[in-house]
């Protein structure tokens, strides 16, 4: 055999061994990425049923007080809410596990091509260092989403005060929050430029009733007025699921002039204290007008023709 056909036969063996390694890895790669992807996709299904499960859904209600329970369903934590969070944190990782596996890939493929990994590993190193200079927002963008997501500071569907603007999350992506005001403006907010966030959706909101009567009533039989009142508001069917503890009556608030301020506090789910408000308003007057107390006295005007107006 001549020497020329023995070196291209050597390169024909030589390339088709890598060729066969290269494809080996891809191969492994692959069947890498679909294992860990499954893994992920196993484990978002397994948190995300967890909560939701019908019979730990029966179990619940009895272990729990009513208003741990008005609150979880409130604040969407049993279902909707934990499920958004949990797909997402799991695109997330599928998203990270993509990107190691690909770069761990192209290293291989490199070092069996023959391909010195040194100057490349520092020429990245050198356009990664440039990248990040000129990409800090976007890397700030995106870890503040990361930290916010991971630890559940606001889900679709809050209210929250971002300081810029106020509204209802519509999307929460790992960049930009996107949020309507009640105008219907949306905003699109970066998340690196969230400095402080008030969530009004978790937890709970407080209904703050003052009614104002006559100095000359009696304080104490307005108060058990009201209070009748606020035990069967809290027994009604209709509002039983938004208050969490039946109305506190805290007594007199102030007296100014002839009139008395007696205070009322409503501990309800998020974003219902206005509607409860006004309800127990209602209320509250139809019972004070049934039993004759008078409201405050009109306040004296002076002026031309009336005695405080005489010069």
């Amino acid at each position: 055999m001549s020497p020329f056909w023995q070196e291209w036969t050597e390169l024909q063996q030589l390339l088709l061994g890598k060729a066969v390694a290269i494809l080996a890895v891809l191969v492994l790669a692959s069947i890498a990425r679909w294992l860990l992807h499954r893994a992920i996709n196993r484990v978002v299904r397994t948190v995300a049923t967890r909560g939701s499960a019908p019979e730990q859904q029966q179990e619940r209600p009895a272990r729990r007080s009513r208003s741990l329970r008005v609150l979880r369903r409130a604040t969407g934590v049993d279902h909707e809410r934990h499920g958004q969070r949990v797909d997402t944190v799991g695109s997330l990782l599928r998203s990270i596990v993509t990107f190691i596996v690909t770069l761990i890939t192209i290293l291989t493929i490199m070092s069996i091509i023959g391909l010195p990994l040194g100057p490349v590993l520092a020429s990245a190193g050198v356009g990664g260092i440039a990248l990040g200079f000129g990409a800090q927002a976007l890397v700030k963008d995106f870890l503040s989403g990361v930290f916010m997501i991971f630890e559940d500071q606001y889900g679709v569907g809050d209210v929250i005060d971002t300081g810029e603007a106020i509204g209802t999350v519509e999307e929460v992506g790992l960049r930009v929050t996107r949020l309507r005001d009640a105008t219907g403006v949306v905003w699109y907010i970066r998340n690196g430029e969230i400095v402080r966030i008030g969530n009004r959706s978790q937890g709970w909101s407080t209904a703050t009733i003052d009614t104002s009567v006559s100095y000359a009533e009696s304080a104490e039989k307005v108060i058990g007025i009201i209070r009748a009142v606020g035990t069967d508001f809290a027994a009604d069917p209709q509002w039983h699921e938004r208050i969490i503890e039946a109305p506190n009556v805290v007594g007199v608030e102030s007296i100014v002039g002839t009139t008395m301020t007696i205070r009322t506090f409503v501990k309800c789910v998020p974003n219902e204290h206005f509607a409860v408000q006004r309800e127990l308003r209602e209320r509250i007057k139809a019972a004070l007008d049934a039993a004759g107390v008078a409201p405050p006295p009109p306040p004296l005007v002076s002026g031309p023709g009336t005695m405080g107006g005489k010069p």
